[in-house]
């Protein structure tokens, strides 16, 4: 999110500093999956996704580096009634704002993914468009060229307090000095309510692990293997190297800034496998990592300008589909910056929706 509105304002012309405490995409960003995907249940994450996929296709020219995006497609395999129906929904909305998703019968499944086991699905929903990428890359690509023009990136440089006087933001803390400013973009991920506190613009964003292992070479792996995820338990996997990319959620998981690897998940993550795609019980892990998911209370983003301070925006809380959207977020908060009207309406995604009975949960989250 940084780096993309970094890279989007200064290409606008604006003066940009970006702070960052550690390295660049050290957060959440490059611990992330890669997953690029535009099947949402949510119009504004649709249109996001939208965006952002297509910006992903043209990264080679505009800003410009090599991201690895494998548009193999995203396959979310169902076996439950009710999420077929708010699959078929969302295909639906997805298929009018131009995205070709479409639902699948489990052997069509089968055959985009021969390493699933069909018993028990009911149905599939897949995107063609979708895929996976590089985040890293995606990470430096817009760095290098937001310093291209022209904006300042400082590393190893943390915040430590944002000054505001009757409701304007006057300056921004860190550990080498104040700087002087009137305008702030709080994109700092899973720690972003801390940074909202310094300015008192509270983010109901918590920090949540999710763990990722990376397995062994698969004997005869397809070269286009989806993603693919079982939606029931969240258990996902795709291509990377010669081997799976393997994730799933943890329901017992409680909040907090977690980082260190622990197998506490993987008796549940073992018996998805098992169930869903038996050929995987027999490969062996040659790594993982583990990383922070940013959650809202809907699991959907909070975007926009806070009310009680003039200038201070945000862009958090994305809930695991912030890296696929910050192309997208990107342009948005250039948009809010310059006073433009966003290319993707985002005002349902203000934060201020807590308060009220604006509050819209993402179906198709993993």
């Amino acid at each position: 999110m940084g780096v993309s509105a970094a890279f989007h304002l200064a290409e606008a012309g604006a003066e940009v500093l970006l702070l960052e405490r550690d390295e660049l995409g050290s957060g959440s960003t490059c611990r992330a999956a890669g997953g690029v995907r535009a099947q949402f249940s949510d119009p504004v994450n649709i249109e996001l996704g939208k965006r952002s996929l297509a910006a992903f296709e043209n990264f080679a020219q505009r800003p410009g580096g090599e991201i690895d995006l494998a548009q193999h497609g995203y396959l979310f395999l169902l076996d439950n009634a009710e999420d077929v129906a708010a699959f078929e929904a969302s295909v639906t909305v997805q298929n009018g704002l131009g995205v070709p998703s479409r639902m699948l019968e489990p052997a069509e499944a089968k055959r985009l993914c021969p390493l699933i086991d069909t018993d028990g699905l009911l149905a599939a929903a897949y995107s063609p468009t979708d895929g996976h990428c590089t985040p890293e890359a995606v990470v430096q690509g817009y760095a290098r060229a937001a310093r291209r023009h022209g904006a300042l990136i400082r590393r190893h440089c943390a915040v430590t307090g944002i000054d505001t006087e009757d409701g304007e933001i006057r300056a921004v803390r860190t550990g080498e000095g104040a700087v002087r400013t009137a305008t702030v973009i709080c994109a700092a991920g899973a720690w972003s309510a801390e940074v909202g506190a310094m300015a008192g613009v509270a983010l109901p964003v918590r920090p949540l692990r999710r763990q990722i292992l990376v397995t062994e070479p698969v004997p005869d792996l397809p070269p286009e293997l989806p993603m693919t995820i079982d939606f029931g338990t969240s258990f996902y996997f795709h291509g990377e190297g010669a081997g799976l990319l393997v994730g799933m959620s943890d329901p017992d998981e409680e909040f907090g800034f977690h980082l260190s690897r622990t197998d506490s998940w993987l008796p549940r993550l073992s018996a998805a496998v098992a169930r869903r795609a038996p050929a995987l019980t027999e490969v062996g892990i040659a790594h993982g990592w583990a990383g922070l998911y940013e959650v809202t209370p809907d699991h959907n983003a909070v975007v926009g300008e806070a009310a009680g301070v003039r200038r201070f925006l945000y862009a958090t809380g994305f809930s695991g589909h912030g890296f696929l959207q910050g192309p997208a977020i990107g342009e948005v908060l250039r948009d809010l910056v310059l006073g433009r009207e966003p290319v993707v309406d985002v005002a349902a995604l203000d934060v201020r929706r807590f308060a009220g009975a604006g509050v819209r949960p993402e179906h198709n989250c993993v």
